[in-house]
């Protein structure tokens, strides 16, 4: 009989436990945050466990443990990915009909696959699933570093999650605007011979030029993270300034779509300043990462 009424009772305030568990878990999650944000460290930091794992076997789980987490963050990026892609699916076409009016609109192209246009369609919800995933994605490579780094670290590092959309951004709007009007009224008036643009040729240029431009963007965010593991310096950096722009240089001759000094110089001008930025950011990269050590020896 006890058992009967505890189960009645069970059934009945269940709408009740659920709508208090409802309220509560703004609050939950707003002090797990908080927590989260400034506990103190409880993880090894990444670089010293890949420094340990050769000199001492008893790291190797704690390694592990790493790798797995590494995963589980991977997994939950590409699940993000697959949402903003069908997201975009909702204003893909007006975009493909903005990109295409560089060469004069939709009107210019000319399809000869069946299957041509459904390919273009998921190659630019494909990248703009990318730019609107970005956040999350440095959120889950974040989440997976700030384990190893002081509370002060995490709450300066959290400014860098919006940082990697707007370079990428920006990296984007430089390509669109400044590289590629020029680069196409090359290409397309080159010896004079017309040239018959088929939508897959054209969107897979557009596309991958906008990609690689923003991926260059990101350069001072990941000089900043490779010098907080101590894989890079500051001053190393200053010192070789002249050795990268000579790489810098062959990046752009790479990825630049014509061969014409011109575009070469409109592509290496961004990545020379990025380059120098990226000098200030290791040197701030640095700075952090003294203060954390100071603050681990207290």
């Amino acid at each position: 009989m006890r058992k009967f009424f505890s189960a009645l009772w069970w059934i009945v305030s269940a709408p009740f436990r659920f709508l208090f568990w409802l309220v509560a878990l703004p609050f939950r999650g707003v002090k797990r945050a908080y927590h989260f944000l400034t506990d103190p460290i409880e993880d090894r930091p990444l670089a010293d466990s890949f420094a340990d794992v050769l000199q001492d076997k008893n790291v190797r789980a704690s390694l592990w443990d790493h790798i797995e987490g590494l995963r589980r963050h991977i997994l939950r990026s590409l699940l993000y990915l697959i949402v903003t892609t069908f997201i975009s699916f909702a204003f893909t076409e007006r975009l493909i009909n903005y990109l295409a009016q560089l060469v004069g609109g939709l009107e210019a192209l000319r399809a000869i696959e069946v299957t041509e246009s459904v390919g273009v369609f998921m190659r630019v919800a494909l990248l703009t699933g990318f730019i609107f995933a970005i956040p999350l994605i440095v959120f889950e490579l974040w989440l997976f570093i700030a384990p190893g780094l002081t509370p002060r670290t995490r709450q300066i590092s959290l400014v860098f999650i919006p940082l990697a959309t707007i370079f990428f951004a920006a990296g984007v709007f430089v390509a669109y605007y400044f590289l590629l009007p020029p680069a196409l009224k090359f290409l397309l008036d080159f010896m004079g011979i017309r040239a018959e643009l088929r939508p897959q040729s054209y969107f897979n240029f557009i596309t991958s030029l906008l990609f690689w431009i923003g991926v260059v963007f990101e350069f001072p965010l990941v000089v900043f993270a490779l010098t907080w593991l101590n894989f890079l310096q500051p001053r190393m950096l200053v010192a070789q300034w002249r050795f990268a722009i000579v790489i810098i240089a062959i990046l752009a001759a790479i990825i630049t779509p014509t061969v014409d000094p011109v575009n070469m110089g409109l592509l290496m001008l961004p990545m020379v300043l990025l380059y120098f930025v990226s000098i200030g950011m290791s040197y701030f990269a640095r700075f952090l990462r003294r203060k954390d050590k100071e603050e681990k020896a207290k």
